[in-house]
Parts: C-alpha cells; structure tokens; sequence
C-alpha cells in the first residue's frame, strides 16, 4: 500500500524543487524567488491532451508576462523529449524534467490515478501559483486542460 499523496493548500511554503530543463539549465525554487511562478505538471510531453495545455499556456503566455509571472511545466520525460516539445510546438516558456518524480511527489502531483478505467500510477496533471517568497497561492489538483486557461484567468486575475 502506498502512502497517501501529499496535499498542498493555499499558504503552503512551496515544496522544494531542482530540476534540469530544456536546452541543458537547470530550475530551483531559490532562482523563482521575487517573483510570481506558475508550475504545471503534466503526464507526457507530444501527447494529446498535453500538447492542447501547452499551447493554450503558449497562445496565453503574454497574460502570465504582463501579471509577472514565469511559467514552468515540469513532466517526467527526459530533457531531450522536452528540447523535442519546445521545437515542435514553439514553447516559449521554461520546461523541467522530473524523471524520478521526486518533485511531484512533494506536491502531491504523482500518484494513482485512473486511465481508461485502469488503476495506474503517474502524473496528476496539476497546477501551482507561487508568490515572490515562495508561498502557494493557487493550487488545482486534477487540472481540466479546456477550462485551464479560464480558470488561471479568474483564480490569477489576470
């Protein structure tokens, strides 16, 4: 039996975060102080539904600019399927791999989950707001890729 995932709440200190991203850097939660920092994560980079969040996130981005904001997916996948992303969709924003899902695990965006009526174990598609020092501001679970926009728009003000 696993343990419970985590939960995270609005007030939370954000979880600890340093991962390697796309084009060889790397992102920790250190270098994301002082400013506003959205955080998605997301099952698979080239799928689907994944790719319809990232390009509403990239036809969006200037919303998130103008508020301040960075914009950071974090994924399983490997740098080099996410430098693979980055090209074939013209993602303008910053992109993080979390093969050992250490990371999501801390914010509770890893764990069972159903797909196609099967109990597996993955990403739970979620997004986070963090403010300039390092509290979460906004926290969905379970993040519904048409509304996800719309959503921000409202919770974020932007």
């Amino acid at each position: 039996m696993s343990p419970a995932p985590v939960k995270l709440a609005v007030g939370d200190a954000a979880p600890a975060l340093d991962l390697p991203t796309a084009g060889g850097g790397r992102v920790d939660l250190a270098a994301l102080a002082g400013a506003p920092a959205l955080l998605w994560f997301y099952p698979a980079a080239n799928t689907s539904l994944c790719t319809t969040q990232a390009c509403d996130l990239r036809d969006n981005h200037q919303l998130f600019l103008d508020a301040g904001y960075r914009v950071i997916g974090i994924s399983p996948d490997p740098v080099a399927e996410l430098d693979r992303f980055i090209a074939e969709q013209g993602l303008p924003f910053t992109l993080a791999s979390d093969e050992s899902h250490q990371v999501m695990e801390a914010y509770g965006a890893w764990g069972e989950k159903n797909m196609y009526g099967k109990l597996v174990q993955g990403t739970i598609r979620s997004t986070f707001a963090i403010d300039a020092e390092g509290v979460l501001t906004f926290v969905k679970y379970r993040v519904g890729t048409p509304k996800h926009i719309a959503l921000l728009q409202e919770k974020l003000g932007l």
